[in-house]
């Protein structure tokens, strides 16, 4: 029997870009788990993220808002104590609310709403990854270079592993406590690994899982489009030279990847099973999103940041076969309809329509029951390798990219969908590009946004600078937990302890009896 407040499991991936998974039409990729959700569920053809970089579109997914309205501009970029999240909306209509993994948050607050975080962070939550557009030609000693590249392949053990492994641990263990308070509040649980981001590194046992020879190459090389301002300035920044890799060793780094993504899939299928087990499966919905992409080679281009397709377009997947008939949704949507979309699935649409802070975001319930919904995803990206705001548009067949001072591009995705060419600067698409543009500056206020992020990156690396690494403020969590409230203690006779534990109770039976 379905209950009225479902809980919710949000299991997300670090770069994870949707072409990668064979329900997006990837041949290669094998997720089995991924791919028996996407066929019971809800796949969202056209999901994107709204900000090509993991702490920007973290903070848009939880708080419903376009960077720009939200503040959180980089990877450094303050997540501020003020913005309500999903978490506050979820806990009003009565819900526990858990994480198990990354979500960068990078200030004081180390919650958001969060009841408990389980794990602490893979990332720093300082400064200390403040981007500098007064001087695009420095190179940051903390951004990506081609070694994670050229050093693809087997690994024993990462620092990744070790974090991923003990959020899946903790977030399983969570789940089972759920389970043996069967009578307490509904909870969401939101669990974020860091793979299949870089570096390509993984365990033999997922590289074997693959042959060689069917690991594909991009499809468009960066000889094969017109170059742009912005993907020229991230191969300088990554130090991507003319020449440099191999097929082969774009190959391996690709196969590490499709092992990467294995792992993850290993990793979401316990949860699944974990749910399955102690019976949560039916009142739960599941939700299977990333923060942003790949671009594993497409164009010359690795890692994200960009808005081309590989960086910016997402797996979303929502799984609750008793509630939802499996579907597919063509419509473009984003992370920031996140938000009001499991706030109208926990009983809080009321709130929706007084919400506490403006939503960018709209409710994809109507796309759930397969009736019509919105159409639109925007981004934005504020960040290291561009030297002023660019902006996305996705809607219909097109997808508009727009800077200040840049060419403007223009991709019609239904006949392009490779993005090969830039319609931007053919006359037959000059109304097009017009009315985008025209929407452009109806929606923002670039000069002032540009204004307003380089202020923001002169205060934060005045304030690193001052303070020195040895002296950054240690807004790291620290994951508590209380001893006396684990395993066996004297608060409670053993008996009463051990079958409390253990899952399903056993039988009770009064000893002594003959």
């Amino acid at each position: 029997m379905l209950i009225n407040k479902p809980n919710i499991v949000i299991l997300m991936a670090d770069q994870l870009t949707a072409g990668a998974l064979r329900t997006y039409g990837n041949n290669v990729s094998l997720t089995p788990n991924i791919d028996k959700l996407a066929c019971e569920g809800v796949v969202f053809e056209s999901a994107y993220c709204n900000s090509p970089l993991c702490a920007p579109s973290r903070a848009a997914m939880m708080t419903g808002q376009f960077l720009s309205n939200n503040g959180v501009f980089d990877n450094a970029a303050e997540f501020r104590a003020d913005s309500p999240t999903f978490c506050h909306y979820l806990r009003e209509q009565g819900y526990r609310t858990w994480l198990s993994g990354k979500m960068h948050f990078c200030g004081p607050d180390q919650l958001h709403g969060f009841d408990e975080r389980l794990t602490t962070d893979i990332y720093p939550a300082d400064f200390g990854w403040t981007p500098d557009w007064q001087h695009p030609e420095r190179r940051l000693d903390w951004f990506h270079n081609m070694s994670s590249v050229l050093e693809a392949g087997e690994c024993v053990r990462t620092n990744q592993l070790d974090f991923d492994d003990e959020a899946l641990f903790m977030a399983r263990q969570r789940l089972y406590d759920a389970a043996r308070k069967p009578n307490e509040k509904p909870f969401l649980l939101l669990l974020s690994l860091t793979h299949p981001h870089d570096p390509f590194a993984i365990p033999r046992r997922y590289l074997d899982r693959f042959s060689e020879a069917d690991i594909d190459l991009p499809q468009t090389r960066a000889q094969d489009v017109e170059d742009d301002a912005h993907s020229a300035r991230l191969r300088a920044m990554y130090q991507l030279e003319e020449g440099l890799l191999t097929d082969d060793q774009i190959r391996r780094a690709r196969h590490a990847y499709y092992g990467a993504m294995a792992y993850v899939d290993d990793c979401f299928g316990e949860v699944i099973r974990t749910l399955e087990e102690t019976g949560l499966a039916e009142d739960t919905i599941v939700f299977v999103v990333a923060d942003h992409g790949e671009m594993l080679g497409e164009r010359g281009l690795w890692y994200k940041m960009t808005f081309f397709e590989g960086a910016v377009r997402i797996p979303f997947i929502v799984h609750n076969p008793k509630r939802f008939a499996a579907h597919r949704v063509a419509q473009s949507v984003s992370l920031v309809d996140l938000l009001p979309t499991v706030t109208e699935l926990a009983g809080g649409r009321e709130r929706l329509s007084q919400p506490v802070a403006p939503l960018d975001g709209h409710s994809l319930v109507p796309h759930l029951h397969g009736e019509p919904g919105p159409d639109e995803a925007c981004g934005e990206y504020l960040a290291e390798g561009a030297i002023e705001p660019l902006v996305m548009i996705r809607r219909g067949p097109w997808k508009y990219i727009h800077s200040m001072t840049e060419a403007a591009q223009l991709y019609h995705l239904q006949n392009d969908p490779l993005e090969r060419q830039n319609l931007a600067g053919l006359p037959d698409y000059h109304d097009t590009v017009q009315a985008f543009a025209a929407e452009v500056a109806a929606r923002w206020d670039l000069g002032a946004l540009n204004q307003q992020v380089r202020a923001s990156q002169r205060k934060r690396l005045f304030l690193t600078h001052i303070a020195g690494r040895d002296a950054i403020p240690q807004w790291d969590f620290q994951p508590r937990q209380a001893a006396s409230q684990r395993f066996i203690r004297n608060h409670q006779t053993l008996d009463e302890q051990e079958a409390f534990a253990r899952y399903p109770r056993p039988n009770q039976h009064p000893l002594g009896e003959s």
